[in-house]
């Protein structure tokens, strides 16, 4: 006899209630049979799972070992089949993407959603959302990089989209607010504000100030709401992508000579649909993006070599 799924819900049912009269009641067995399936079951794992007597049922050795891969596989296997059956009864393929904190997700939903069913995942972290890729979880990633760092390897297909400039986000009270651009080093006495990542961006900036010959203040990594309340009340200044439109209250100024730059970069699964197609309505996104951020498009005009990618 090989061991199957209902042999382990019986070893974990066994486990959770403490007693196998108590797992036979929620089972919606007879007492005997869970106790005869039970005893075929340990005969078949080589020895004891539970030490049974008038107080109930504890697992034996043997059995915590049964019951740590138990519940592992059968969430897992009910995962399983409740993705298949999601696929097998969606309407068309349709597009899974992740994506990282970022300017074009939205305006790529929007234009593949006219084709075909999008779902999306974010998360802060490019590694989990790249796992999921590898595992065919996801079809697409959204996700950048520090300007300076390569390009993600191995098995899966990444292109860049753009080469953006960090700018800053600042209250439009801040003695600095209106400057067409700043040296970094004229924001050398200021707490910052950033989004979180696992990326290198945090060890890039102390870089960058210390070669502008300061070393930062406080620097909160925080959502983006917390980010912008920050810039508001005048307790920071955000690092934020280029294509950033301010709230109100908040202006966007680029460093000079853009001493920190990200690359917007889509990452997709080998398998995935349409990728040549998909790869340039990304990009016509980021356009779309940088048209409506006159801080951004006019910068472009002055500095050659950024933008959305050819």
């Amino acid at each position: 006899m090989d061991l199957e799924l209902r042999h382990l819900r019986i070893v974990r049912a066994v486990a959770d209630a403490g007693s196998v009269s108590k797992a036979a009641s929620q089972l919606g067995l007879a007492q005997p049979a869970l106790t005869s399936q039970l005893k075929r079951i340990e005969r078949m794992l080589g020895g004891a799972l539970f030490e049974r007597d008038r107080h109930g049922a504890r697992p034996t050795r043997l059995g915590e070992l049964v019951l740590t891969r138990a519940r592992v596989l059968l969430p897992a296997a009910k995962e399983l089949q409740e993705e298949a059956l999601r696929f097998a009864h969606a309407p068309s393929p349709g597009y899974r993407i992740g994506a990282t904190n970022g300017p074009i997700l939205g305006g790529l939903v929007d234009k593949l959603a006219a084709e075909r069913s999008v779902s999306t995942y974010t998360s802060w972290s490019t590694h989990e959302l790249t796992t999921m890729l590898e595992l065919g979880r996801l079809d697409y990633v959204l996700t950048g990089a520090c300007g300076d760092s390569g390009t993600p390897t191995g098995t899966l297909l990444w292109e860049t989209i753009s080469l953006d400039p960090v700018f800053t986000l600042l209250a439009d009270s801040h003695p600095l607010a209106g400057e067409k651009e700043v040296e970094l080093a004229d924001l050398a006495g200021e707490h910052w504000a950033v989004t979180p990542g696992d990326g290198c961006f945090n060890d890039c900036f102390a870089m960058a100030c210390a070669r502008a010959g300061f070393t930062p203040g406080t620097i909160y990594e925080t959502d983006v709401a917390t980010c912008i309340h920050l810039a508001q009340v005048g307790r920071a200044v955000v690092l934020c992508q280029a294509t950033h439109r301010p709230a109100p209250g908040l202006v966007v100024v680029p460093l000079k000579n853009a001493p920190l730059r990200w690359r917007q970069l889509l990452g997709r699964h080998p398998g995935a649909l349409d990728s040549a197609w998909v790869l340039v309505q990304a990009k016509q996104t980021h356009m779309d993006a940088v048209r409506r951020n006159p801080v951004y498009h006019d910068w472009l005009a002055r500095n050659t070599g950024f933008g959305t990618t050819p």
